[in-house]
């Protein structure tokens, strides 16, 4: 199961995935609104293993904290965005790495650019993107620690390469896939053949 939360003030979605054999779940990006997630929660009936960040920007962990607490799941995220948090992480994400839900596998894909440990996370049939691919831009890499060229290599040779087909759920606003950011992406537009 997949579950979308839009939350906060800078509406940033929230995803809860879930294997439907063994309710076994985890949360990306819980920046706000924890009790609207924590319900959703308990109506799937769900055991929260982990707790996964994108990058650390407060949109995206602000309910982090709070959450962590509620669920006692372990909190990751890339190393050199957990300055960010105003905790301690439980551990950190590092490229290539394998996280096991159920009966799913996702990979940690390192995609620096808006933050310098931002990272996608994909999933049998799905990329969570955080604030590096949105349908039809990009993220702001004018924050400190942002470098527009990394980003835009990483979306061309990590994330187009995983097939048009790919569902891509971004950090804000509505799901696309790769096929359609490749074709009609501006920021792209002019490299879809590679």
């Amino acid at each position: 199961m997949l579950k979308k939360l839009v939350v906060g003030p800078y509406q940033a979605n929230c995803y809860i995935l879930g294997c439907k054999e063994t309710k076994e779940g985890l949360v990306i990006d819980p920046g706000d609104e924890v009790f609207r997630i924590v319900k959703e929660i308990s109506r799937n009936g769900l055991k929260i293993l982990y707790i996964l960040i994108t990058h650390g920007h407060i949109d995206h962990t602000g309910g982090a904290g709070e959450l962590k607490r509620i669920t006692k799941a372990p909190l990751l995220i890339h190393a050199l965005d957990a300055p960010g948090l105003n905790f301690r992480p439980d551990g950190h994400l590092y490229d290539g790495q394998k996280i096991y839900l159920g009966n799913y596998i996702i990979s940690v894909i390192h995609t620096p650019g808006h933050s310098p440990g931002g990272v996608s996370f994909h999933s049998p049939g799905a990329i969570f993107t955080g604030d590096t691919l949105f349908a039809g831009s990009i993220g702001r890499t004018d924050f400190p620690g942002g470098d527009h060229d990394k980003l835009v290599e990483g979306v061309l040779t990590k994330i187009f390469p995983l097939g048009d087909d790919l569902r891509v759920y971004p950090g804000h606003g509505p799901a696309t896939t790769i096929g359609r950011e490749r074709l009609t992406n501006p920021f792209f537009r002019s490299s879809h053949t590679i």
